[in-house]
């Protein structure tokens, strides 16, 4: 077997509008497809980031909170490359997303922050 590529990552999320702002008009995500499902009674956003990479929106009315301390199973957090850590972060923050402070990676010396998703989902930018 030989897999090439992630091709897309999936969430759910709480308010559907909420999220799509996030992800699109601060995150800079292009919108793909934006379906009502009425036989789920939810929304599903197709996003790009690039041409290998798509983030799969779920809007569910009243899904269940994530669990965030103790880390449970299951996706830990997203991760974005970036040229600049320092430019990134004074975006965001323009923008009124709080990041942690940034830090060095343990392991490849290369500068690293996190920030949050309207649900809290922890968002890493890595350089």
């Amino acid at each position: 077997m030989r897999l090439s590529q992630i091709h897309h990552v999936a969430i759910i999320v709480s308010d559907y509008a909420v999220s799509r702002d996030f992800y699109v008009n601060k995150l800079g995500f292009a919108v793909v497809r934006e379906n009502y499902r009425p036989e789920r009674d939810d929304w599903k956003l197709d996003l790009r980031l690039n041409d290998m990479t798509e983030l799969e929106i779920f809007g569910v009315k009243n899904p269940p909170k994530r669990v965030n301390r103790p880390e449970a199973c299951g996706l830990r957090h997203l991760a974005f490359q970036v040229d600049s850590v320092e430019d990134t972060v004074a975006e965001l923050e323009k923008m009124g997303i709080p990041c942690e402070p940034i830090r060095s990676d343990t392991f490849t010396g290369k500068k690293m922050t996190f920030f949050f998703d309207p649900d809290g989902l922890p968002l890493e930018l890595h350089e």
